[in-house]
Formats: structure tokens, sequence, C-alpha cells
């Protein structure tokens, strides 16, 4: 197996991700990516000669989001009206920080 990836690199990489890796887990880590990396050998045995690149899987699509339409927004009342309680045309919810009740 070739060594792509050292231990160094994979701290590297898990600090990066802000995973917290101890010094068994770099150490199978670093045989775990390597691996994965020689599995993925075959694929430099294709003949690409002559074969544009793609850059999007779906060809030229450009933006598959909807136009953003401003709509009519739910009024106070209706968003007030299954609240269990409420005060002052707020929502009234109980209190997870501090001395407790309803704020």
């Amino acid at each position: 197996m070739t060594q792509h990836l050292t231990e160094r690199d994979v701290r590297g990489i898990a600090e990066y991700a802000r995973i917290g890796l101890t010094e068994d887990e770099v150490s199978q880590m670093t045989v775990d990516l390597n691996a994965i990396i020689d599995s993925l050998e075959p694929i430099t045995q294709y003949d690409l000669e002559g074969v544009e690149p793609t850059f999007h899987p779906i060809g030229s699509l450009s933006n598959v989001m909807r136009e953003d339409v401003e709509m009519p927004g739910v009024s106070q009342d209706v968003a007030l009206e299954n609240a269990p309680k409420q005060q002052d045309e707020c929502f009234l919810i109980p209190s997870i920080l501090g001395e407790g009740g309803d704020r």
C-alpha cells in the first residue's frame, strides 16, 4: 500500500474538521484513508483523451432555485391563535434560564 497521507496530514485534516482523535485513532485513520485512496487507483486507468471536463452533472443548469417572489405573510392574530399562552400580542413561553416562570 502506498503512503499517500502521513499521520501529520491526518492530524491536520482532523484539526481542520474539528474532530478530536487519539493517537491510536490517528494511526488507524491514516491506514484507512490511504486504503481508500488506493481503492480509487483504477480510475486512473481510463483513457480520457479528448473527453471534455464536466463542471455540473446536469449540464448547463445554472439556477435550480425558484424566483424570490414576495407573498403575503401571516397576520399576528393568526400566528397567535393556537398559542397556549400569550401576553401583549406575543408568545408567552416557559423560562429555561434564570428563576423560572413564563417570559
